[in-house]
């Protein structure tokens, strides 16, 4: 290899982003070289086999789809499938000592309006939860297509929306203030509350967590996660795929050390002392990556907040409630998830201690898709089971990593047993060394082994889609940085967040415009 390598375009990580952008301007005749740093593409959406023993590929980090648009599968050409999920969430509880559960179907039916009554004692809960949705689902039609457009300004966004009131209380109103104000049970207001909170270490009365709940609520104009088919490794593949065809050089191993930049481009070295040249560069990391790597200031921002579990199962668990496993962890499990469960866990995280009444979220992937299991496996009804823990900021291990870590992991494990009839690990695959199939990551994990800032999955705290006003800072797509030959393609580039392509997509578009 020649010491200075000429591209039109050099991007910076090859994970998702960093290949949608790459092939974007591979397509558009662009010489593109992408740059990874570890031997293998993915970053966050990688398939593994956690347990080498068992047949199993579980998407390790990021686990299913909302945010992919339509428009990228296509202008690329991408062959991935995602498949619905006929159960949206399940919400085991117990009241009066009963044992019972919240069954939330994707598509309203009897059987959720039933289970609507059980758990607030009239149909009054049920009739204000088709308004609440039917109205974000609007929202989410008119929003979603803006997000791979220029970006607009809060009134030029909101008067093409045209759903003042909605924008009202989603984008200007505290959403925990909202929740309070439209439902009254506990248990259901945690269940909206949960879509605010994931990666996001904030109060229901932070506006952060409006940013997050809008972000889960409009993925591709339905908000509905899918799972993908064969697993996240399985979009890497397509991306590296339609990358590759489109003309993209792919170097792994490359781990950027230095970028310069002036008026005329960008150069790069690599720790090998690879030198490549560029008009514009692409980063497919985190800002704060970018910034330690130019030796400017990283952009401050919240911790991340969960903890992840990965599992192998024999079998899935029975539970109290008595309703059927294979229902009830068919789409989100939520586990001490009532509203007040949540803001209680918030303070104690707060405070410094791990919350003992850890709020979970669950899903059986292999429910919906048994691909990622070998057919010995899936025909001998072993299940996986994803597992994401709320409110466990990275500062909760900072003293203590491995400590703290099995303080969680107990916590998690506590807080789910106490809804099942089987003990959790009654049912968890044995490795040949005798542990148990169980593999955790706590935010400090997710930074050393994907560069996720502090464990945070967004990279930053997020933004709502628009700029604030005309007289803002210079963004036409959300991915400019202070210098005009540098782009953000990844998670904290505005409208970043989440297994999207829509970073890559704007980067792109900007990098694009900058010839």
């Amino acid at each position: 290899m020649s010491l200075d390598k000429k591209y039109d375009a050099i991007v910076v990580g090859g994970g998702h982003n960093g290949l949608v952008a790459a092939t974007y301007l591979a397509k558009a005749g662009k010489k593109v070289v992408l740059l990874e740093a570890e031997k293998e593409l993915g970053g966050a959406t990688t398939s593994v086999k956690p347990f080498p023993e068992f047949e199993a590929r579980l998407s390790r980090y990021s686990y299913l789809v909302s945010l992919l648009p339509d428009q990228i599968v296509s202008d690329l050409g991408i062959n991935f499938k995602t498949l619905e999920r006929s159960i949206a969430s399940y919400t085991p509880y117990s009241k009066a000592g009963q044992a019972g559960g919240l069954l939330i179907s994707q598509n309203w039916d009897d059987r959720t309006a039933q289970n609507f009554r059980d758990v607030s004692g009239s149909d009054a809960e049920g009739k204000a939860w088709q308004k609440f949705y039917g109205e974000i689902a609007v929202l989410a039609q008119r929003i979603a297509p803006s997000m791979l457009q220029p970006l607009k300004t809060a009134k030029q966004l909101n008067d093409e929306v045209g759903l003042s009131e909605t924008w009202k209380y989603l984008i200007e109103r505290p959403i925990g203030e909202v929740i309070r104000e439209r439902f009254s049970d506990d248990i259901v207001r945690g269940v909206v509350l949960t879509d605010a909170l994931i990666g996001t270490f904030a109060s229901s009365d932070d506006l952060q967590a409006n940013r997050c709940f809008l972000y889960h609520l409009i993925g591709n104009g339905t908000g509905q996660w899918r799972v993908p088919q064969g697993g996240m490794g399985a979009l890497v593949l397509e991306l590296k795929r339609v990358a590759i065809a489109a003309g993209v050089e792919i170097l792994l191993n490359s781990r950027v050390a230095s970028i310069d930049s002036d008026a005329a481009g960008v150069s790069v070295t690599t720790e090998a002392n690879e030198k490549f040249s560029a008009q514009n560069l692409l980063f497919a990391g985190a800002p704060q990556t970018l910034a330690k790597i130019r030796g400017t200031a990283a952009p401050t921002s919240l911790e991340g907040s969960q903890m992840k579990m990965n599992m192998l199962l024999t079998k899935l668990p029975r539970l109290k409630s008595g309703v059927d496993p294979r229902l009830a962890f068919a789409g989100t499990f939520h586990v001490n998830e009532s509203f007040s469960q949540l803001e209680t866990a918030y303070r104690s995280a707060s405070a410094g201690s791990i919350p003992s009444d850890l709020p979970l979220e669950m899903y059986c992937h292999t429910l919906t898709d048994p691909t990622i299991l070998s057919p010995e496996l899936a025909a001998s009804g072993y299940q996986t089971l994803t597992l994401f823990g709320l409110h466990t900021p990275a500062s909760l291990f900072d003293k203590s990593p491995e400590a703290a870590k099995q303080v969680a992991k107990q916590a998690a494990i506590d807080s789910l047993n106490q809804y099942l009839l089987d003990p959790i690990e009654s049912v968890l695959a044995i490795c040949q060394d005798g542990s148990l199939a169980i593999e955790t990551k706590s935010p400090l994990d997710l930074e050393a082994d994907i560069g996720l800032p502090r464990g945070n999955i967004f990279h930053r705290d997020l933004d709502f889609p628009f700029i604030d006003s005309e007289s803002g800072p210079a963004q036409k797509w959300g991915s400019e940085t202070d210098q005009p030959h540098i782009f953000l393609a990844g998670a904290g580039a505005r409208r970043g967040g989440g297994v999207s392509g829509i970073a890559g997509h704007n980067a792109a578009m900007a990098a694009l415009g900058n010839d």
